[in-house]
């Protein structure tokens, strides 16, 4: 292994201990719940899930956990006057 990987190895090694260094403006998963795997969206800091406590109330289980696992690297979204 040459000197140039090794320094890219340690420099990602660092950067992974900084998620700050990071953020998500747009992503797609499948996340696996309870019942049923459900595709929930993120983008410019709104949250979409197509489970149907979601579609009624736009928050649920799945983009709360979400929430918790990426807080650190998701865009907050913009303040409306």
């Amino acid at each position: 292994m040459d000197s140039g990987m090794i320094g890219k190895i340690e420099k990602a090694r660092l950067y992974a201990e900084e998620p700050h260094r990071v953020t998500f403006e747009s992503f797609v998963v499948s996340f696996k719940g309870n019942h049923s795997t459900y595709r929930v969206a993120y983008d410019q800091g709104q949250w979409s899930c197509e489970c149907n406590y979601f579609l009624g109330h736009g928050v649920g289980s799945h983009t709360m956990a979400l929430e918790r696992l990426l807080a650190p690297m998701l865009k907050e979204p913009e303040k409306q006057p």
